[in-house]
């Protein structure tokens, strides 16, 4: 019996679900995965932007993350639908519960997106390509969106193979066929390189993943530090870096948000994090439990990801001091002159009990806090988030709590749709 990770990709996701709600609930046609349209936010903010596309826009050179007003440009009849991400959240979770009615260790890397392990289940399930084949179809006809399935025995591998042909497929990249299947592919296709160390690597005569494989050891380190070794690591296709998985392991609790306009200054990059922090402290103190770890990741213009984590003193609910450890992160990451496009506070280490270690210096300050907190928490949730706000927000080109997918999930609600059994 083998160990299997099964990489789950939605296609095209929230195009997917938002045509799946429609034709399959609301009975409207045509079916937007076959005509040529995108989801897309506001115009006339810095959401303004192809979030999701159909394969028909796609040939129309459309790509994911060009303004809107490019994209109509390319294709003047491009429908362009809202997203609804109170919809998406409940499509996620019902395919987190397909997917758990089958294996035990389940990984939500995104919300579109699970690593599956199958860990002597042949005796079960049978030959598992079959079995792949199995649920990729029960999870169309069930839920009504398709997916990529990548199969191997570690969660890169798997991850990879799911990019090798969409869509609606499942795709195999054990470690025999590295050579032959992923060696030729360029330089980006591996995860975490993005269009800087791509420029960087072909520099140094490095273009497909084979020639990365290969690459003297130490002329990566000397030019892309420690990134070029686990860069190396990846291209012969060892297993991801412990701390992508960190937060899922700890059941850590965070929130992440694209900026409105490029960060390049502190000041701005702060108050984006305060703004998360709120968020994230709310749902701490919502479900009775403290944090031990405090993490920060960036995401540039180039999207090139970064993140750093610090374990504290003393677990902690309170905001200020998330916000406190989140700046000094921040501050340690961030060069202060690549412009950034997204930020993301998380926690790890989850308690349910805070205790706090004192010194004299504090021994009555984040107890006022902790009261403070839970006084704003009470009114925002009789009155509504915006019934309080830190008067930094007042005039602020950020809403004063950011991240997550909607308010309606900061508040516990669930969008209760179950797409299979309406299409049914």
């Amino acid at each position: 019996m083998a160990r299997y990770v099964f990489h789950i990709d939605v296609n095209s996701a929230f195009l997917s679900w938002s045509a799946a709600y429609r034709t399959g609930v609301m009975g409207q046609q045509p079916d937007l995965r076959t005509i040529p349209s995108i989801v897309g936010g506001d115009q006339e903010s810095r959401h303004g932007i192809v979030l999701a596309k159909s394969v028909p826009a796609k040939r129309y050179g459309i790509v994911t993350g060009e303004p809107i007003l490019s994209a109509r440009k390319k294709c003047p009849g491009l429908v362009v639908v809202a997203p609804d991400y109170h919809l998406y959240v409940g499509a996620s979770q019902a395919l987190m519960e397909l997917l758990a009615a089958y294996s035990d260790e389940v990984t939500q890397y995104s919300i579109d997106e699970a690593w599956a392990v199958f860990d002597g289940f042949e005796g079960m399930y049978g030959p598992m390509i079959s079995f792949a084949e199995d649920l990729k179809d029960e999870i169309r006809r069930e839920l009504g969106f398709t997916v990529n399935i990548g199969i191997s025995t570690n969660r890169l591998l798997s991850k990879v193979a799911g990019e090798l042909r969409k869509p609606d497929r499942v795709n195999t990249l054990f470690t025999e066929e590295i050579e032959q299947k992923m060696w030729p592919l360029p330089v980006r296709e591996m995860f975490g390189i993005g269009t800087a160390t791509e420029k960087k690597l072909h520099r140094l005569g490095i273009f497909t993943l084979g020639d990365l494989a290969k690459a003297d050891l130490s002329m990566l380190r000397s030019h892309l530090k420690k990134y070029g070794e686990i860069l190396w690591r990846y291209a012969n296709g060892m297993e991801m870096e412990p701390y992508i998985f960190e937060h899922e392991a700890n059941k850590g609790y965070g929130n992440s948000m694209t900026a409105p306009s490029d960060v390049t200054d502190r000041e701005y990059g702060h108050q984006i994090l305060l703004s998360l922090c709120e968020t994230v402290g709310m749902r701490l103190r919502e479900d009775g439990v403290c944090a031990l770890v405090v993490g920060v990741h960036l995401k540039t213009f180039e999207f090139e990801y970064s993140g750093k984590q610090k374990q504290l003193v003393s677990a902690t609910d309170v905001t200020e001091e998330i916000y406190r450890e989140s700046v000094r992160l921040f501050d340690e990451l961030w060069d202060g002159k690549t412009p950034l496009r997204q930020l993301g506070v998380s926690t790890g280490k989850i308690v349910k009990e805070c205790g706090r270690q004192y010194n004299l210096f504090d021994m009555d300050k984040y107890d006022r806090l902790e009261k403070v907190d839970r006084a704003v928490d009470a009114i925002r949730r009789k009155y509504g988030e915006d019934a309080v706000m830190r008067a930094c927000f007042l005039e602020a080109p950020v809403n004063h709590m950011n991240g997550g997918l909607h308010r309606e999930r900061r508040t516990g609600i669930t969008t209760g749709i179950d797409l299979g059994k309406e299409r049914r």
